[in-house]
This record gives C-alpha cells, sequence and structure tokens, in this order.
C-alpha cells in the first residue's frame, strides 16, 4: 500500500524517500508515504491559497453538497476505512467501524451547520446608520492530527474548514497517515475542487515550522500533547497566528455512594479501556466512595475480565496494542510505580513485548494513592487506578488537581448532587453517568492546559470564521 501526498488535486511525492508504517498488532510494514519536508508544504499552502477565492464565494449551499457526498462515500467505503485504521493503528475492528462513523457525523453535522452561519443587524443609537455585522472564512487552514483517531480528528476539522469557506492543508502522522489518505482519496472521488484539499506526509518539524511561519496560512488546528501544542503557541506568536488545540487530558472519575453500580462499572468500562485506553479523554484517575467501595470493584473487575486482547483485525477482539514501545514503557512504568508504592492488582498486571509489537493486559490496580505517578500523569493505557474517597468535597479537590481540564466523569443518581459537583470541576466535557461524551453536535474541548477552543456542536464552526462589523451611514 504506497501511497502519495495530494497537492492541488494531484498525487505526488513518488520520486521522495519513503517513511515505512508498520501494524502495531504483528510488527509488518502496511504501507509506504512520501517523506515530505519544507518544499512539499509550501506547495500545498500555495495551492490552498489559490483555491481559496474561489471556494469561499461558493454558496454554503453549494459547499454542502460537496460535504454530503462524502459523507455518503465514508458510509459506502466505512468497513474499508475501519480495516485501514485496525491494520495501521491496531484498533480493534468494532472500535474502528465505530470511529468511521463518528468521523462521518461530522462530515454531516457541517455539511448543515454551514448554512446556519448567520450575520445581524444592531440598532443603532443615532439616525442615518445602520449597523451590520457579517461571517467570513478565516483563509487557508493548516491542520496537524494525532495517531489515536485517524479518521475522527481528521474530519473534525475538514468538516467545518470546508463548510465556512476555509482551505486546508492536512498533516496526518507518520503512525498512522493512510487513513487520512484514504478520506483525502474520497475527497477527490466527491469532486471537491482542486486545491481546497491537500495532504502532506513526512518531517513533521519541517511541515510543522512551514504551516506556522507562512503568513497565507492563517489559522493552525491540532490535537496533541500539551508540549507540542505550547511550542505551536511560542511558534504563532510573530504572526500572531489562530489557533485550536485540542491538547492532553488526565480525567477524573468520580463515583459516589448513591451511583448506580451497574451503570457506573460499565460507563468507566467505556471511558477506560475504549482503544485500548489511547484516547484523551480516557478516564485516567478513578475516585470511589468507601461505601461502594469494594462492591463497584467486584463488578468493575467481572466486566474487565471478559474483554479479549488480540489480534485488531478479528470482530471479537475488544484490546488491540499500544501503539509503540515508548507507550508500552510509560504504562509498564506507571504499573510497576504503583505497585512498589503499595497499589493492589486485582486484574492483569503484565503486557507483552515480542516482535516490535505491544500489548498489555486490561488491568484494574486498586488502593492508589495521589503520590503514584499514574495519578499525575496521563497514561494512555489500559490501566484503572482506583482510589478511596470519603466526601465530596474530596472527590473534587483531587479531581481538580492537575493542570489538565479536558473531561471528567461523574456517576451519582442525584441531580442536586451531581449539578453541584459538576460546577465545581474545571474540565470542559463532563460526562454524568456517561462514559462515552463525544458526538458531532456537541463542543469538544478542554481549560487550562487542555487546550484553546472547542471542535463539533456550534462552537466548532465558530473558530473557522472572522466576525466582521460594517457601520452604514445613509
Amino acid at each position: 500500500m504506497n501511497k502519495f501526498m495530494f497537492i492541488s488535486g494531484q498525487w505526488v511525492g513518488k520520486e521522495l524517500e519513503k517513511i515505512p508504517v508498520y501494524n502495531p498488532a504483528n510488527g509488518t510494514i502496511v504501507g509506504t508515504i512520501p517523506k515530505g519536508g519544507t518544499e512539499e508544504a509550501k506547495k500545498a499552502i500555495d495551492a490552498a491559497s489559490d483555491a481559496f477565492p474561489t471556494w469561499s464565494q461558493l454558496t454554503v449551499y453549494e459547499r454542502s453538497n460537496y460535504l454530503e457526498k462524502l459523507f455518503q462515500l465514508m458510509n459506502k467505503y466505512e468497513n474499508e476505512i475501519a480495516e485501514i485504521m485496525a491494520l495501521e493503528m491496531g484498533k480493534p475492528m468494532n472500535d474502528s467501524i465505530g470511529e468511521v462513523k463518528y468521523a462521518a457525523s461530522f462530515i454531516k453535522w457541517f455539511s448543515e451547520e454551514g448554512k446556519r452561519v448567520y450575520g445581524r443587524m444592531i440598532p443603532s443609537d443615532r439616525g442615518g446608520k445602520r449597523l451590520q455585522v457579517i461571517k467570513q472564512p478565516v483563509g487557508v487552514v493548516g491542520a496537524i492530527t494525532p495517531w489515536n483517531f485517524p479518521a475522527a480528528m481528521v474530519t473534525r476539522k475538514l468538516g467545518p474548514a470546508l463548510a465556512s469557506g476555509c482551505t486546508i492543508v492536512i498533516k496526518p502522522p507518520t503512525e498512522t497517515p493512510l487513513t487520512a489518505i484514504r478520506l483525502v482519496e474520497l475527497c477527490e472521488e466527491a469532486e471537491i475542487p482542486n486545491g481546497v484539499v491537500n495532504l502532506v506526509t513526512g518531517r513533521a518539524s519541517e511541515i510543522g515550522d512551514e504551516l506556522l511561519t507562512n503568513p497565507k496560512v492563517r489559522k493552525i488546528t491540532f490535537t496533541g500533547s500539551t508540549e507540542v501544542g505550547k511550542l505551536l503557541i511560542q511558534k504563532s506568536v510573530d504572526q500572531v497566528k489562530k489557533l485550536s488545540l485540542e491538547l492532553g487530558g488526565h480525567a477524573p472519575i468520580l463515583v459516589l455512594e448513591d451511583a448506580d453500580l451497574d451503570i457506573a462499572a460499565k460507563g468507566v468500562l467505556a471511558s477506560k479501556f475504549r482503544n485500548s485506553g489511547q484516547t484523551c479523554i480516557a478516564g485516567n484517575r478513578i475516585y470511589v466512595h468507601e461505601k461502594v467501595y469494594d462492591d463497584f470493584i467486584l463488578k468493575f473487575k467481572e466486566l474487565t475480565a471478559k474483554l479479549k486482547v488480540g489480534d485488531p483485525m478479528s470482530i471479537d477482539t475488544d484490546i488491540g496494542p499500544l501503539i509503540n514501545q515508548d507507550a508500552y514503557e510509560k504504562v509498564k512504568n506507571h504499573v510497576d510505580d504503583a505497585i512498589g508504592k503499595g497499589a493492589l492488582c486485582v486484574l492483569g498486571g503484565e503486557g507483552e513485548e515480542k516482535n516490535n509489537t505491544y500489548f498489555y493486559q486490561p488491568t484494574i490496580l486498586k488502593d492508589v494513592t495521589p503520590d503514584m505517578l499514574i495519578m499525575n500523569e496521563e497514561t494512555f493505557g489500559p490501566i484503572a487506578p482506583i482510589q478511596k474517597i470519603y466526601n465530596d468535597d474530596e472527590a473534587i479537590q483531587y479531581a481538580n488537581d492537575t493542570p489538565f481540564g479536558l473531561a471528567a466523569y461523574v456517576f451519582t443518581e442525584s441531580y442536586k448532587r451531581a449539578n453541584r459537583i459538576i460546577e465545581q470541576l474545571d474540565f470542559g466535557i463532563i460526562g454524568w453517568n456517561d462514559g462515552v461524551p463525544s458526538a458531532a453536535q456537541a463542543p469538544f474541548g478542554g481549560m487550562k492546559q487542555s487546550g484553546i477552543g472547542r471542535e463539533g456542536g456550534i462552537e466548532g464552526i465558530e473558530v473557522f470564521l472572522e466576525t466582521k462589523y460594517i457601520s452604514i451611514g445613509y
């Protein structure tokens, strides 16, 4: 599966050095991509800039029709896209199919949301004047996407960018670029005009620097680590470039004594182990009230023990491989540190490193304490650490004791109690009795060091628009 870059409607890069893409489940090479850099990024930016005037002048209904075609094609090739994802990322097929549906939902949502970008008239305080506000597209967008959601993180940026009238240059990760390339092939099949969608693969530092320093790029949208996000902020300063950043998380889960423990156990399972724990909103710290501590662990263990670790291409697999050795070492270090400091392993606790593949069993740790690494760092793996709590104030304090603020989860049957706690949690996304809160029609993003801006919902298109105020005398 030899793939290339897409610039101004042409597949290019055949002559460049190739980067292999590995299957993390067996270590085999599943494809190659060109090792592009500054020159290719410049060409892609120029193509997007040249296409912008015509694309932005189309009616929102014309742009919507293109996105609707793309949505239909994603549905048509759903299984194929999912198979590519499973091969290059190790995401189990059931999860991969679910992600393709989720990714397509952003294209569908923004194909309609573009029609709802309204201006307004403002009453003037003086006669002979009319005050008007209009919304216009930002311009060329640079999109840098992560490896863990190789379809949804593309469409969550592509959909609103195109719907608003922007053109785009996509830089997918070298670990999982093939899914993004397949989506761009579908953009071509949907007959989206040349230069509107471009894709560049290769040297992240060179491509990223060009996106950040080229004045033709008016906006950067990035999903990834907080460390890289901070670098993007620094490099964007000279041009005051617009940024949307969805960064790291360290999500707490609060299970209170009045929770429905069956709902809580299922919700925690979904939050913690989806995509082998490799999600930015995965529950990373689980705080359970002392009165239901043992009962919750028992129910949670019963569900977790049923999860099957194995080949991601099998429809029966629940837990696939970790993406690479660094991810495996971090997970192992967190488990070893916790056990070394007194945590008890209820389930799992073992990994397998073999032939450049890295699997780790779904693991439950109890009697965890705040000083352990796993309670202070994002694990990004299938490890569920559980700490005992005694009251709501303590739960809130522990939950907020982090520089991150992406997602948090609360399990309680009390409406009054839930609302009081939720209002005090410093997180952009809250799952109340819900372990999977993401939806295309809802705003996704974090507080504190978890990012800037929101993706999805009406907020998701606003960040691709400029607000222009016009004062009309007559």
